[in-house]
C-alpha cells in the first residue's frame, strides 16, 4: 500500500499508489512546530509558514506563487501544529511534477523579503484577532493554556500580537534555517503514481536541502495536584467551554483504548453526552469529545456551547458522564458501535489522496513508524470492555480536571468549586 524511501542525506520519501483516482498530492511535512520554540519568538513556526508564500528567484511574487496551479485547478495550502509545519498540493495526476516542483521550490528558495516580513506581521495579528474574535474556536487556545501553562504547549500556535509585532526576519530565517533540514522533512506523494518514478522525481527536486541537524523541543511539564479553571470574561451570547482531562501520549499502551472511550462519550450522534447534553437536556447545538495525542502530551476534552444561564448544568451533565463510564462497564453493543464507527468513518476519510498523504506522512514524522489503516483497526478490535474501565478509573480523577470557559463571567470560583467527580 506504501513505500518508504530513506536518502542517505534523511529525508524520508513516502509513496502511496492508489487506483481509481485521476488525483495526486504532494504533501512535505518538517518536523518543528510551536512546541519548539522559545518565548522570544512565540508564533515564529506560524510566521513561517505564511512567510513561503511569498516568492522565490524562479516565482518572485505572489502572483507568480499562486498562478502556475490556479492555472490547473490546483488545491494547495499550509498549516502549522504544535509538532510540525505541513505544505500541501493536490492536482490531476499529469500535473504531479509541477506539484513537486512547487513545492520543493517554496521550501528551498523562498527569499522572504523584508517588506513582505512586515506586509505579513499585519496580516497575522489580524488572524490573531479574529480567532479572539471567534470563541467557539478560541477555547481550545484557552484548554490548552489551562493545561500547560506558560511553557510551549500551553502558548497559542499563532504566538501572540507582543511576539509578532517584535520578532525580526534575522530569528525567522535563523529559527527556519535549524529545522528545515532534510534529516527533519517527510516528502509523501499519493494518489495516481508510480512510485519508482515519484521517488527519482523528490529526488531531483529536493536535491538542495539542507543537511544541518534540527534542535530538540524542550519536555513538557505536566503538574497538576488540584482540579483547574480558566474563565475569559467576555460579552457572549453563548458561553464556550471545554472539560475534560490529562489523558495519554503516542506511544501509550492504552491509546486504542482512549480512543474507542472518547467516541463512545462523544464522538458521535449516538454518544453518550450528545445525547444528555443536546438530545435530553437541550443544552448545546454543538457539543463533541475529542482525543488528542501527541509524542508527549494527551488529553480527552469536551466541549460545548450553552446558553449563559445554563452553564453550571452543562458542566455538571457532562461530569455526571465521565463519572458513570468509570464506575459501570460499557456494553458489548456500544462497545461495538464506537468501533465500527471509528474503523468505518476512517475507511471514508482515507478514499482521498490528501488524506492518505497525511495519515502517512504524520505517522511517520511522529512515530517513526507507519501501520496501515488495517493494522490501526486491529488494535482498535482489541479494546474490550475492561480495557474502557480501566482507562476510564485512571484518567477521571479530580486531580485531573480541567476547565476553560469563554462567556461573560468576572471570576471562576463558582466553576472551579463544580470540578468534582
Amino acid at each position: 500500500m506504501f513505500q518508504k524511501t530513506t536518502l542517505k542525506n534523511g529525508l524520508r520519501i513516502i509513496t502511496v499508489p492508489q487506483e481509481g483516482t485521476k488525483a495526486a498530492t504532494v504533501f512535505v511535512l518538517v518536523g518543528t512546530g510551536s512546541k519548539y520554540e522559545k518565548k522570544e519568538i512565540s508564533g515564529a513556526s506560524h510566521f513561517l509558514e505564511h512567510l513561503f508564500f511569498k516568492g522565490t528567484k524562479k516565482r518572485p511574487s505572489v502572483f507568480k506563487i499562486v498562478e502556475p496551479l490556479d492555472k490547473v485547478g490546483g488545491i494547495f495550502n499550509a498549516f502549522t501544529g504544535e509538532e510540525y509545519t505541513g505544505y500541501f498540493v493536490k492536482v490531476d495526476s499529469s500535473h504531479v511534477n509541477l506539484a513537486l516542483d512547487w513545492v520543493s521550490d517554496i521550501y528551498l528558495n523562498s527569499l522572504f523579503p523584508e517588506k513582505e516580513v512586515e506586509k505579513e506581521r499585519r496580516v497575522i495579528i489580524e488572524e490573531i484577532n479574529m480567532c479572539l474574535d471567534a470563541p467557539m474556536m478560541y477555547v481550545g487556545e484557552l484548554w490548552k493554556r489551562v493545561l500547560y501553562g506558560d511553557q510551549p504547549a500551553g502558548w497559542d500556535i499563532s504566538g501572540n500580537k507582543e511576539t509578532i509585532s517584535k520578532i525580526s526576519r534575522s530569528q525567522i530565517m535563523d529559527y527556519m534555517k535549524s529545522q528545515y533540514a532534510a534529516s527533519n522533512t517527510v516528502v509523501c506523494v499519493s494518489g495516481n503514481i508510480s512510485s519508482v518514478k515519484t521517488v527519482e522525481s523528490v529526488k531531483k527536486y529536493f536535491s538542495k536541502i539542507r543537511k544541518t541537524n534540527s534542535f530538540l523541543k524542550e519536555p513538557v511539564v505536566e503538574k497538576q495536584a488540584w482540579p483547574k479553571a480558566l474563565v475569559l470574561e467576555k460579552n457572549t451570547d453563548q458561553t464556550h467551554l471545554a472539560l475534560g482531562v490529562r489523558a495519554y501520549n503516542l506511544f501509550h499502551p492504552q491509546k486504542y483504548a482512549l480512543e474507542v472511550l472518547g467516541t463512545i462519550l462523544g464522538g458521535m450522534m449516538s454518544s453518550r453526552i450528545f445525547l444528555e447534553i443536546r438530545d435530553k437536556r437541550g443544552l448545546s447545538y454543538y457539543t463533541h469529545t475529542n482525543v488528542d495525542a501527541n509524542p508527549d502530551t494527551g488529553y480527552l476534552m469536551t466541549s460545548a456551547g450553552v446558553d449563559n444561564s445554563r452553564v453550571e448544568e452543562a458542566i455538571t451533565g457532562i461530569l455526571k458522564e465521565y463519572k458513570k463510564i468509570s464506575e459501570k462497564k460499557v456494553s458489548a453493543q456500544e462497545l461495538k458501535r464506537a468501533k465500527d464507527h471509528i474503523k468505518g468513518k476512517t475507511a471514508l476519510q482515507l478514499e482521498t489522496s490528501d488524506a492518505k498523504a497525511s495519515f502517512y506522512a504524520g505517522q511517520e514524522l511522529l512515530e517513526k513508524k507507519i501501520l496501515t489503516p488495517e493494522q490501526i483497526f486491529a488494535s482498535i478490535d482489541k479494546v474490550t470492555a475492561n480495557d474502557i474501565l480501566e482507562v476510564a478509573k485512571d484518567i477521571f480523577k479530580p486531580q485531573k480536571l480541567n476547565l476553560a470557559l469563554i462567556g461573560p463571567f468576572k471570576n471562576k470560583n463558582k466553576f472551579q468549586r463544580l470540578l468534582r467527580l
